[in-house]
């Protein structure tokens, strides 16, 4: 794999990942009365945004939801740092980097299987 192409995944997952996130946030919002119910209008088309991502990515399902799973686990404490405002912890950052590892393992795995 190319670093173009590296990059062009590892951002087709960050934005997915952003699309999930905010696709399950805006519904918190109504549910928690901190928002109307006119914000499952968005939080829908987020979560169809969300879907059609994952399938821009030409691998073997299982391997992009994988792969796709640690760098959720990355843009969601992100997300908690920017729109929650709490500040992740040292084991968080830690969780973050062993499972980005593993991702890296599985997607550059394929790389020498064959």
């Amino acid at each position: 794999m190319e670093w173009g192409s590296l990059t062009r995944t590892f951002g087709l997952f960050i934005g997915t990942a952003i699309a999930e996130i905010v696709g399950c946030y805006l519904p918190l919002l109504w549910l928690t009365g901190r928002g109307s119910f006119l914000l499952l209008v968005p939080a829908a088309l987020s979560l169809c945004l969300f879907v059609w991502l994952l399938t821009l990515h030409p691998a073997a399902s299982g391997r992009v939801y994988a792969t796709y799973g640690a760098v959720y686990i990355a843009t969601a404490l992100a997300w908690l740092w920017a729109v929650d405002g709490v500040t992740p912890s040292w084991t968080d950052v830690l969780g973050v980097a062993l499972a980005l590892c593993g991702a890296a393992v599985i997607a550059m795995g394929q790389r020498f299987a064959a």
